[in-house]
């Protein structure tokens, strides 16, 4: 399967969803979905209401999303803008909320768009046509605003009077690196981005950091499960599994975009704590157990019966009134997903 929310989620009657645990205390207000593109870009408008979400924006959603700035010639919203639709949302509300950010920023293709691009004169690698030197100093460009554009909207959650917690990732380095793409040994480095979970100083979590050695590596799937274990909130019985999963198989993933896109040809990829790459057959006996536990999870989320929806396993285990943080969830695109 090479895109879940174009060949799953359309098939799925009640697809489980993260957001849908603040929901469940705050009804419709309790989760809001933006995207700083086109609103049927995989799917995300059937699937984003299937997941719950009360309100999705995009470009062309009724109302638009709001902020729609660009920074010199891109033809994609900036992630200031994108940042200031999450302020905005913030300010709507006096419960918590839990936000969902897919940004464009930094999505291919990438032409020459940004005046003044010191990395045109930073970047002396060797062995690069002109077309590939000037897509990588074009996205470098673009993730340099990034950062700054990060630093001032956390500064903005830091002013607030209300905790919040920010998941923050991207998916893959874009493919833009067609040499390096060329070589089977660099696919894992180009499917590696870097990720924080964050808290703002009205928060009870703020300063808090988890153990760099269990986090160094880790997959998204696991995002949730960690930023509840850095808000030391409590969990739902799956919350609870997927801490158990993260201890026994650290980071594992289908790494499916190789040189020539998209492909079939691929196979779990795991890794353990300190990043090295293990096959399956040399999984402990524990962490076998526990992966097979988690595909069986899988299919009855998918494929089975659903029986899971019918018990307490995804249901918190905590008192009315508990959510009491901002759960923002940020995921930057590079290239496609």
């Amino acid at each position: 399967m090479q895109s879940m929310y174009q060949e799953l989620v359309p098939h799925q009657k009640n697809p489980f969803s993260w957001n849908q645990i603040w929901n469940a205390e705050y009804d419709k207000t309790g989760s809001t979905a933006f995207h700083s593109y086109y609103k049927n870009m995989y799917l995300r408008d059937a699937n984003y209401k299937k997941f719950g979400f009360n309100k999705f924006y995009t470009l062309d959603s009724k109302p638009a999303i709001t902020h729609q700035d660009r920074t010199d010639n891109s033809p994609y919203v900036n992630d200031a803008a994108s940042y200031q639709n999450i302020i905005d949302q913030l300010n709507t509300e006096e419960h918590p909320q839990f936000l969902q950010l897919v940004t464009m920023q930094n999505h291919m293709t990438y032409d020459n768009w940004y005046f003044n691009n010191q990395f045109n004169q930073a970047n002396v690698t060797e062995n690069l046509n002109d077309y590939e030197r000037g897509q990588i100093n074009t996205y470098a460009k673009g993730v340099s605003i990034t950062d700054q554009a990060t630093i001032d909207f956390l500064n903005q959650l830091n002013a607030m009077d209300k905790p919040i917690t920010v998941i923050f990732y991207g998916d893959h380095l874009p493919s833009s690196y067609q040499t390096a793409a060329e070589d089977k040994n660099n696919t894992l480095a180009l499917h590696q981005t870097d990720y924080f979970i964050w808290s703002n100083q009205a928060s009870a979590s703020a300063g808090v950091k988890l153990d760099a050695s269990a986090t160094a590596y880790t997959s998204p799937n696991y995002f949730m499960e960690m930023a509840a274990e850095h808000m030391n909130a409590k969990v739902s019985p799956y919350l609870a599994f997927l801490t158990q999963a993260r201890t026994d198989i650290p980071s594992f993933e289908r790494l499916v975009l190789g040189a020539g896109g998209f492909t079939t040809d691929t196979s779990t990829t795991y890794l353990d704590r300190n990043g090295n790459t293990v096959k399956r057959k040399n999984l402990s006996k524990q962490a076998k157990n526990t992966l097979n536990d988690y595909e069986l999870i899988q299919y009855d989320m998918t494929a089975g019966k659903g029986y899971l929806t019918g018990t307490d396993f995804f249901k918190m285990k905590q008192t009315t009134g508990s959510h009491s943080t901002n759960v923002h969830r940020v995921q930057h695109k590079s290239n496609t997903e």
